[in-house]
């Protein structure tokens, strides 16, 4: 991709006329980094209940907000 200049503009002593680019200094750049087990694998994880001692899937996970100790109010989506 070619870079394009944020600002033009010109210097001018005289007759002299110096055309001006300002560009960016830096380029944004991000790393995504996955964890691996020795051997190279990617780790996944599991959503846990310890109350029912299963896995929860994706689709019966709520965002909850605990007011006291394991008492919650719970949002949802309307």
């Amino acid at each position: 991709m070619v870079a394009r200049s944020s600002w033009r503009g010109s210097i001018s002593f005289g007759l002299v006329n110096i055309p001006i680019k300002l560009y960016t200094a830096t380029n944004k750049r991000e790393f995504v980094f996955n964890q691996l087990c020795q051997n190279g694998h990617r780790i996944r994880y599991k959503k846990w209940c310890p109350e029912e001692e299963r896995e929860v899937p994706y689709s019966e996970i709520k965002k909850g907000y605990e007011v006291t100790k394991n008492n919650y109010i719970v949002f949802e989506k309307e």
